[in-house]
């Protein structure tokens, strides 16, 4: 089994893979025309700022995990 810190890692790559993505998803539904774009617009900022929390709290995690750890 990998260390904790190895997993954490991992999952804050994740993070900001998805960060980037829904913020690239975001840029390009600004340049749509439609009428569900302000609606879909919402729902990405929405989705963006969950993501970025949870990357945060993931950063806060690898940080307790090497000072309480050593890792």
């Amino acid at each position: 089994m990998p260390p904790i810190d190895d997993i954490l890692t991992g999952l804050l790559y994740l993070a900001m893979i998805a960060v980037v993505a829904v913020l690239a998803f975001g840029i390009i539904n600004l340049y749509r025309g439609d009428e569900k774009a302000r609606s879909r617009s919402n729902k990405l900022m929405r989705l963006r700022i969950v993501l970025q929390f949870s990357a945060i709290l993931i950063i806060i995690a690898i940080f307790l995990v090497r000072q309480n750890f050593g890792g």
